[in-house]
């Protein structure tokens, strides 16, 4: 299986469109899509709204979507094609806890794609992707954190980025490979060559070491 993780330095700024791109775009990867959402002090990092993720009782909550025409980020994963679409819900800084239960959604899946900056402390994706934007001065703290595994960043037009944000390496930002988009359309014909290229080297390389053990 493959696994794909899809970040950017801050929220409403195109995550979920691009997942929603990558998985209509390769649609014969029966993508299993997953949301993580860490909230804390009654606002939700997902849009710094007003936040009823936590609950008297429980600090971790997982859900599977199951209406496509809800509206939901993740009914916008079924709508573009996901086989099963997931939102996982966590404290502030407590993500390690809900892992047990994302690994094992992964290992349920065909091929995986999550939407979060702070799942990569705890998982080596076969890609990880992240959208950034000048022009926007917010920059999330596990954004920053990650930013140096991430495989290629997802830019509007005619960015530009020098030293677009204190403590962020604009050496870093410049050694990585960028792909351009332009609201609404956020997955260019470039980035899903890219990923698919990406992801069938990664299941070449599968088939690859099975032949090899098989062999033996």
């Amino acid at each position: 299986m493959a696994i794909v993780v899809v970040g950017g330095h801050t929220r409403n700024i195109g995550k979920t469109s691009v997942v929603a791109g990558l998985i209509a775009a390769l649609p014969e990867m029966r993508w299993t899509a997953i949301k993580i959402t860490q909230f804390g002090h009654g606002v939700c990092s997902a849009n710094g709204e007003p936040c009823d993720c936590e609950t008297a009782d429980h600090t971790i909550a997982i859900s599977e979507e199951r209406d496509a025409a809800s509206g939901t980020d993740t009914s916008r994963y079924l709508a573009a094609g996901a086989a099963r679409s997931f939102w996982v819900r966590t404290q502030q800084g407590q993500l390690n806890e809900a892992m047990p239960r994302v690994r094992a959604l992964l290992a349920e899946a065909e091929n995986a794609m999550v939407e979060s900056n702070s799942v990569l402390r705890f998982l080596r994706p076969d890609l990880s992707l992240s959208v950034l934007d000048p022009s926007i001065s917010d920059f999330k703290a596990s954004a920053m954190r990650y930013l140096d595994r991430v495989d290629a960043l997802i830019v509007p037009e005619g960015a530009e980025f020098g030293e677009a944000w204190e403590g962020v390496s604009g050496r870093l930002i410049e050694s990585k490979r960028r792909f351009r988009f332009r609201a609404p359309e956020y997955c260019s014909a470039e980035l899903i060559a890219f990923v698919a290229e990406r992801l069938g080297a990664v299941q070449t390389g599968a088939v690859q070491t099975l032949d090899a053990l098989d062999g033996q």
